[in-house]
């Protein structure tokens, strides 16, 4: 047997954890396979005779992973060695996740720039720009970086980073709003003194001198980004918009002071107004960008800054911050709960709706759990801390929508390799069209020239890169309101392909609990006396069922019958003795055993064990009293949410352990199509491959700790979570309510997230395919039609902003239908 370690980049969760380690195990030679996130690598014991090391790279790549390194391996050894120049780094096995906040990016361009430099920092596994979150997430050796060395490095390429909780960050809104200002006040008189002249001839000069203050001012950013961009052999749209500008102003200047036998008309208007209706176009797009994201920022603001902290009966008021586990807290009517808990003392009414979408009040009671951020609405609670920081429910669910939301999908990565190309193309064709207007159709040097700038500025891969992330965003925001969180921006575009849905029945479909559903008394009127007897019995056992009986007879009415010499018969029942007579409450066995008649021709008792029921008889005095029927029972609402799982064309298929014909029973109470019954827990991962092999596209519902490997394995996990254990579930949905109607509505809301990214796309390509054209002059032989260069940067700043802006409709998007 040889052992080897194996890097592996891209795991992002636990969910790929477990489905690397079942890729891993179930090939042939390996005998165990350890995966570590925390170590971005496999430990995996093989029989060499059987299968190679390249097989194992082959297995990994092939389930969605990467293998950095190709050169080292070895018995515990192998790690990998980052790219770098001249780098002799040696990997610690720390792995840390840091997201930076960027500073400085005009397009996504300038992003991928980023990305690309930060990943060959040696120490860096893995880095990821989010240009409309303009966030940079790093995953990297905490031995040898930090912080504050990857900010220093983003600056090195000539951009801004800040850590999150570091002072300076700024809005850039107000910023942006600032500059337009600026820039609007100086070119608004260009025009007016072009037209009418009321200095003469020495209007020129002072229109020279406006247009070369907005120039070198609220233009000289534009220069900015385009040096960093060149710095670092790439091009992005301040490439394009400096060209613009300059040649544009350049070729002014030397016509207005007669220089290089230039002479003509000037246009200084044509770049102040460029540079003012791009600065127009960057605010909007910052203002939307502010919207897209205020969910969370929402979400940030609901925790609570002060605690009232109790010690040895004495309360004092301390920054929430200061809080550690095992600390008692009290908690007035109205305000917020600060820390995730279990409430000691008292009795009230919580708002949860900050965390389940819920408007109702939930009551808690000593014992119950209740959840940091939520509002205490009644009465005080005395509440002991479970989690604090970035412990907590809140935090947990933050740092997930966060991660989801700086992911790129895969969608994303068309237009990123548009993006890549992009510019160079644009000045190519810009090159084209003066080259073709002055030399081949004789148009005249200053409208080649214009259009020419108008191609340079009209184009836009701005809303390229802003199509899918700020509709990932708008839309992991929506699902977030409803209590849906998608915990990788993937998924989003996942759910929307879903063909077949897996759900596990006990605990997802129904209560998990047994209900009393039928009574058949021997006698007419014996009912009550037929359940008080039983009850009588089974109020000392613990089993489901038992427990079935007695809450239905004590929420009939009391019970008081006394029952003596109680005996349980493991397997069977319990028997005793109710006022001096043998009372026997059953399985059908227990009466066989004990000699009780019962007429073998009972067509109720063959329909309800059809039905899947569970039969209790109770026999008194030798004599069968009547026999109950309980069963599992559905929660409400699953009927409903398969019901619209069907209008959605997705197959259902439900996965128990249970005997097939209880297993059917809820099927067609549920209208679930299929149905594979008797499955043990660890082999309905293998039920979810089953019909992947078929090419569908699966999704496994369940409660995410007993169906964790099927909801690892499937396409897409739903895991029916609880508020305060949501980070803690294997899927790649929660369903933070646990209400099953909410599956559907996941689905809806990651179509309608895939329809916006598709027509962002779209229109993306679409207005540069038509702009760049049109800017070119190719309509103006035909229609006479013409684009200043002025409204050609107009144009290109609504283009990115009507992206933003499509993104923001999702907002109106309802998981619930009606």
């Amino acid at each position: 047997m040889n052992r080897v370690r194996l890097p592996i980049s891209g795991m992002k969760c636990g969910k790929c954890v477990a489905k690397l380690t079942g890729v891993l195990t179930d090939l042939p030679g390996v005998a165990e396979a350890e995966v570590s996130l925390e170590e971005e690598g496999a430990r995996i014991l093989f029989d060499s005779a059987r299968i190679s090391r390249e097989d194992l790279v082959a297995a990994v790549v092939a389930a969605g992973f990467a293998v950095p390194e190709d050169d080292v391996v070895g018995a515990e050894s192998g790690a990998n060695e980052p790219e770098g120049e001249g780098s002799t780094f040696t990997p610690s096995g720390k792995t840390e996740r840091l997201t930076l906040h960027l500073g400085g990016m005009t397009c996504s361009n300038c992003a991928a720039t980023i990305e690309k430099g930060i990943a060959k920092v040696p120490g860096v596994f893995t880095s990821q720009v989010n240009f409309a979150t303009e966030k940079l997430t790093v995953t990297f050796d905490g031995a040898h970086l930090d912080g504050a060395a990857l900010c220093r490095a983003v600056e090195d390429l000539g951009y801004r980073a800040w850590l999150p909780d570091a002072e300076g960050e700024e809005d850039n809104a107000r910023v942006q709003l600032a500059w337009l200002i600026f820039s609007a006040l100086l070119t608004a008189p260009i025009m007016p003194i072009m037209w009418w002249m009321p200095f003469g001839a020495t209007s020129h000069l002072v229109n020279g001198l406006l247009a070369t203050v907005v120039q070198f001012t609220a233009g000289l950013t534009f220069y900015r980004g385009a040096y960093k961009s060149l710095r670092n052999k790439s091009a992005n749209m301040d490439v394009l918009v400096a060209l613009g500008i300059s040649a544009a102003y350049g070729y002014s200047v030397l016509a207005v002071l007669h220089l290089f036998g230039v002479e003509g008309p000037d246009f200084f208007e044509t770049s102040a107004m460029l540079i003012t209706f791009v600065r127009f176009g960057k605010y909007l797009e910052a203002r939307a960008r502010g919207r897209a994201g205020q969910a969370l920022k929402k979400l940030l603001h609901l925790r609570a800054d002060r605690a009232l902290l109790v010690v040895d009966g004495t309360e004092r008021e301390v920054p929430a911050s200061r809080l550690q586990p095992g600390d008692l807290v009290r908690v007035r009517p109205g305000e917020k709960i600060p820390v995730d808990g279990e409430v000691v003392e008292g009795s009230s009414a919580v708002d949860e709706a900050m965390l389940t979408g819920e408007s109702l009040p939930v009551t808690k009671e000593p014992g119950q759990e209740v959840t940091g951020a939520t509002i205490n609405l009644t009465g005080p609670l005395l509440v002991r801390a479970t989690r604090v920081g970035e412990a907590t429910a809140l935090a947990q669910i933050v740092r997930m929508v966060e991660e989801a939301q700086g992911e790129k999908a895969p969608i994303q990565r068309l237009a990123d390799a548009v993006s890549q190309v992009f510019v160079p193309l644009v000045v190519a064709i810009a090159l084209l069209t003066f080259l073709v207007w002055y030399f081949l159709t004789g148009a005249g040097f200053l409208f080649a020239f214009k259009s020419a700038i108008a191609v340079l500025v009209i184009a836009c891969p701005c809303a390229l890169g802003l199509a899918t992330p700020t509709a990932i965003m708008v839309g992991s925001s929506v699902g977030l309101s409803a209590g849906i969180l998608f915990k990788r921006a993937p998924v989003l575009e996942g759910v929307s392909r879903l063909q077949m849905l897996l759900l596990d029945k006990t605990g997802t479909l129904t209560r998990g609990e047994f209900a009393l559903t039928d009574l058949l008394p021997e006698e007419a009127d014996g009912e009550r006396e037929l359940l008080t007897t039983a009850a009588a019995l089974e109020r000392s056992s613990t089993h489901p069922l038992a427990r079935a009986v007695v809450k239905r007879a004590e929420d009939e009415g009391p019970l008081s019958l006394t029952v003596t010499d109680l005996q349980e018969i493991g397997g069977y029942g319990l028997r005793g003795l109710i006022d001096g007579q043998p009372v026997l409450v059953g399985n059908r066995r227990l009466m066989d055993e004990e000699g009780i008649p019962l007429d073998p021709a009972r067509p109720e008792w063959d329909s309800w064990v059809g039905e899947g029921k569970s039969l209790v008889f109770v026999a008194r005095a030798g004599q069968l009293l009547g026999v109950l029927a309980l069963a599992d029972t559905l929660k409400e609402g699953v009927a409903e949410a398969v019901q619209g799982l069907r209008q959605l064309g997705l197959k259902t298929v439900m996965v128990t352990g249970d005997r097939r014909d209880a297993a059917l029973n809820i099927a067609r109470q549920a209208g679930i199509d299929e149905v594979e019954a008797e499955v043990l827990p660890g082999d309905k991962r293998e039920v979810v491959r089953r019909y992947q092999r078929q090419g569908l596209v699966v999704g496994m519902v369940g409660d995410g700790i007993n169906d964790a490997p099927a909801l690892a394995q499937a396409d897409i996990g739903i895991a029916i979570g609880g508020g305060t254990d949501v980070a803690q579930e294997t899927g790649d949905i929660v369903l933070v309510r646990g209400d099953i109607r909410d599956v559907a509505g996941s689905i809806r809301l990651g179509r309608a997230t895939l329809r916006k990214i598709r027509q962002n796309l779209f229109w993306a390509f679409f207005y540069n395919v038509v702009g760049i054209p049109v800017a070119a002059g190719l309509l103006y032989p035909a229609f006479g039609l013409t684009l200043k260069p002025e409204f050609a940067g107009l144009a290109m700043a609504l283009s990115s902003v009507s992206v933003v802006t499509n993104s923001l409709l999702l907002g109106r998007f309802r998981v619930r239908e009606g």
